[in-house]
């Protein structure tokens, strides 16, 4: 059966200034910018549009020679939400339209997983916004960078934490599921969100989508069935992505 690709449009944030890698969304991947390699995945799959939103009129510069769209955007934004928010203001977009979050620093990210959750969102329409998770391996369980998420039967999210949820009182059999931080959003919910207080579960965990939770949005979540492959916040990460395109000739396209 062939699969549905649903109508979405893909948003991604890009900030210039990074602590740890000054100039991230710029640095060289075999031969591309970083967020140009994470367009390009954006772009197979099946976006109607794939638009990156900066703070950083170099980062615009830089996308409009390789054919990216791309929007200036508040150089305060707290968040990316904060940013997707402006942008959906400035394309005029229609309440019932869905944009995905790609993160700027995921040169790696798979188009089928893109594809996954608008697609998730669309199926879900007493959803706010969904996400995507899989199953994490035992020794990232106590991670507090490893996100995890529990759900209902119907696949929306409970909480997200960055401790072990559920505690694992008998380990055999169960495997906790790792939050992977992709949003798809309705249009009508990112209006509302930038209007919503922070809440105290948020600012403990320093997780912004138990904002959503604690105001009574729900969160539809795709599980994949492979593990997601993280983004470049070290150099350490980014040598490591370089090597992995340099072997692959500079191209790499996950399906």
């Amino acid at each position: 059966m062939k699969r549905v690709i649903p109508d979405f449009t893909v948003v991604i944030p890009a900030r210039y200034a990074s602590t740890r890698l000054p100039g991230k969304p710029l640095l060289d991947i075999a031969g591309l910018p970083m967020v140009v390699r994470v367009a390009m995945q954006a772009k197979n799959s099946g976006a109607r549009d794939v638009i990156v939103a900066t703070d950083h009129e170099e980062i615009m510069k830089v996308v409009k020679t390789y054919g990216i769209a791309s929007i200036l955007t508040d150089e305060h934004h707290q968040s990316g939400t904060d940013r997707l928010a402006e942008v959906i203001q400035r394309l005029k977009l229609e309440d019932h339209e869905v944009i995905v979050n790609v993160q700027g620093d995921e040169p790696l990210v798979e188009p089928d997983l893109i594809r996954s959750v608008a697609l998730n969102l669309v199926e879900h329409e007493t959803a706010a916004m969904a996400t995507a998770a899989h199953i994490v391996d035992e020794g990232s369980w106590s991670n507090p960078n490893t996100v995890k998420v529990v759900l209902d039967l119907n696949g929306f999210a409970l909480y997200f934490s960055r401790a072990l949820i559920p505690y694992v009182r008998y380990p055999k059999g169960y495997s906790p599921l790792r939050h992977v931080g992709i949003y798809a959003y309705r249009v009508a919910f990112l209006h509302d969100f930038t209007t919503l207080p922070p809440c105290l579960l948020e600012e403990t965990e320093a997780l912004e989508q138990l904002r959503a939770l604690y105001h009574g949005y729900r969160i539809s979540v795709h599980v994949s069935d492979r593990p997601h492959v993280p983004g470049v916040d070290t150099e350490e990460e980014l040598a490591l992505v370089r090597a992995f395109f340099q072997s692959n000739s500079g191209e790499i396209f996950c399906e």
